[in-house]
């Protein structure tokens, strides 16, 4: 039987080894205050159309350390030619909302990106509330002043987990995460968690992982600061 959270108590998730095939806790609202607490635990929320919130937690997990990031020969040469410019936090809601409408998981998309239509509209706002509480980070992909592919993202401490992508033309949110993840290194960032196995997060150097590996690093870091606010000039 799930465990379902009420709208007021923010910190009720139930100790995660009680999980139903990942499936930590059912309902409650995506306030930002509950969604760093889930953050923080190593839980993130998925929900479809009439569907409660329902709260995640999979085991094994699929993660990345930044320095075992796999950049293609074709990839290096896109990524040295410029063919895309690439930026941080400068179109946050533009990117979530082209996220939105690519199909769900399990669904093809270009580039073999898997998300979508469980970004409804109030997921929506609950990411661009974070984003403004400067907890929630975008990469944007542009040609010739369009915004052609992107990422999002929560950072919490020293780790980052990415959300979902979208592209328009070919490459352009490989370019943004291929980008994002050696700057993350550089910065200091441990993990970048890519939440659940996709044949293209395995080909770009992600791999399954137990899931308490990733929760002691986040009990043992989990009063460190990180990088809070603005991203935009870190490019």
């Amino acid at each position: 039987m799930y465990n379902f959270l009420s709208n007021d108590n923010i910190d009720e998730f139930p100790p995660i080894e009680e999980d139903l095939d990942g499936i930590v806790a059912v309902g409650g609202q995506l306030t930002t205050a509950r969604l760093l607490s889930a953050y923080r635990k190593g839980i993130f929320p998925w929900t479809a159309a009439k569907q409660p919130i329902m709260w995640w937690s999979p085991d094994p997990r699929m993660l990345m350390r930044p320095e075992e990031v796999k950049i293609s020969k074709s990839m290096r040469k896109i990524l040295a030619r410029g063919d895309f410019k690439i930026t941080l936090d400068t179109a946050f809601e533009e990117v979530i909302r082209n996220c939105a409408n690519i199909p769900r998981r399990g669904q093809e998309v270009a580039e073999g990106e898997e998300s979508g239509a469980w970004l409804l509209e109030d997921m929506q706002e609950a990411y661009i509330n974070l984003h403004k509480a400067g907890h929630a980070h975008s990469v944007e992909a542009w040609q010739d002043g369009e915004l052609v592919g992107g990422l999002y993202g929560v950072a919490v401490g020293w780790n980052f987990s990415g959300e979902s992508m979208f592209s328009k033309v070919s490459n352009a949110s490989k370019a943004a995460y291929l980008t994002l993840v050696p700057l993350l290194g550089q910065l200091g960032f441990q993990w970048i968690d890519c939440q659940m196995y996709t044949e293209h997060l395995s080909s770009l150097g992600a791999r399954l992982y137990p899931r308490k590996i990733y929760l002691d690093f986040l009990k043992e870091n989990e009063q460190e600061p990180g990088i809070q606010g603005s991203w935009t000039h870190l490019l």
